[in-house]
């Protein structure tokens, strides 16, 4: 059996669980997923391993795995979601939830500035809001099987598109390129070096094809015409030495009158 490696495309099935409480926090697969009342839809998993498509200890553990067996893996804080810092626990003014019509409480979770927050307290003017992660400083057990290895290009370019844009754009390969539609190229600008990296082929936008023909034929242009002014001259040169004998031959005649 296949040992799997890094940068290879799997499909995977996987629960994540809190180890204290054997909670499950996150899964996609549907009968773990109803437990917490999670809709996951009928979307498969597809990552490429060894590029922190999963919190690391889980990626890591991915590699020398075999495809169809069953795995349990148990992760510290430092390989899943990281330690808890007192750093990120602050105090926030009531007044700046009421400005946005929020009415704050013990245990609600929201997003702050980008950031996912918990409250941990409401006390007079002031909150208590909490920045770590919720699962920062718990041990993770993550249960997993690999359904299967993907060799399919076109599975794992949107795998990647999947992952790194949120959203899929139309894309053909010459069998050396890949070349996205137009839209897809402010997000090409930031990771068409990771992507040629995993997938060892050059990635352009649709335009810039065109751009290279358009090249190439100005410089075959060029080159025609560098043929016609070398030809011409040819031609010049000829017609020169033909005037030249003429000449030759009329003050030959002309010496024999």
């Amino acid at each position: 059996m296949e040992n799997l490696k890094k940068n290879d495309f799997v499909e995977i099935e996987f629960a994540g669980k809190i180890k204290d409480t054997g909670a499950v926090f996150d899964t996609n697969i549907e009968k773990e997923a109803e437990k917490i009342n999670l809709k996951i839809g009928t979307k498969p998993l597809f990552i490429c391993i060894g590029q922190e498509m999963l919190v690391r200890g889980f990626d890591k553990a991915l590699e020398g795995k075999e495809i169809g067996k069953n795995y349990s893996i148990k992760l510290n804080p430092e390989e899943s979601f990281g330690t808890r810092n007192k750093e990120l626990i602050k105090i926030v003014p009531l007044a700046v939830f009421r400005e946005k019509n929020i009415n704050p409480s013990a245990g609600m979770m929201l997003t702050f500035d980008n950031m996912l927050a918990r409250i941990v307290t409401v006390s007079g003017g002031r909150v208590i809001v909490d920045f770590n992660n919720p699962l920062s400083g718990k041990d993770i057990i993550y249960e997993f099987t690999i359904k299967r290895k993907i060799n399919n290009e076109e599975e794992k370019i949107n795998a990647l598109q999947d992952f790194f844009f949120r959203k899929r754009f139309s894309f053909s390969s010459d069998g050396k390129k890949i070349i996205f539609e137009k839209e897809a190229e402010p997000f090409l600008k930031i990771f068409r070096k990771k992507f040629s990296e995993i997938l060892k082929k050059n990635f352009e936008i649709e335009e810039e094809k065109s751009k290279e023909k358009i090249e190439e034929k100005k410089e075959s242009k060029i080159e025609e015409k560098d043929k016609i002014k070398d030809e011409t001259k040819k031609d010049v040169k000829i017609d020169k030495k033909e005037k030249q004998k003429r000449t030759n031959i009329e003050n030959n005649l002309s010496y024999l009158v």
